[in-house]
């Protein structure tokens, strides 16, 4: 399996309990690794045309590239923006001993959304 097969899916919420419900839920369903909760983050968007500055809560997703939509579905589900932010890196290199525990942890494929 080539390194590209392996992202980094960066979701931002509202709060800290939304970050933490979509990480235990990204875990337990298997879509994930490991989900990074970095809270108090500012962003600065457009939205409706008009610019806005929210203070945020990052969430940092190891999976793989097969299982994103799955994953996208999850977070759509249990997330409270009108359009959330789910986007998905490559992991261009990392260490073989913790992409192979990724690949463990993320099996792809044969488990359904639920």
């Amino acid at each position: 399996m080539s390194d590209s097969e392996h992202v980094v899916i960066l979701i931002t919420v509202g709060s800290f309990g939304e970050a933490d419900k979509i990480a235990q839920a990204l875990v337990e369903r298997m879509l994930a690794a490991c989900v990074n909760i970095i809270p108090s983050i500012t962003s600065v968007y457009r939205w409706q045309d008009e610019v806005q500055r929210d203070s945020e809560v990052l969430l940092m997703a190891k999976s793989r590239r097969d299982v994103f939509e799955h994953l996208a579905s999850c977070v759509q589900e249990l997330h409270s923006y009108e359009t959330p932010e789910i986007i998905a890196l490559p992991i261009a290199a990392g260490d073989a001993d913790y992409l192979r525990w990724l690949d463990r942890s993320v099996p792809g494929g044969w488990h359904a959304v639920d």
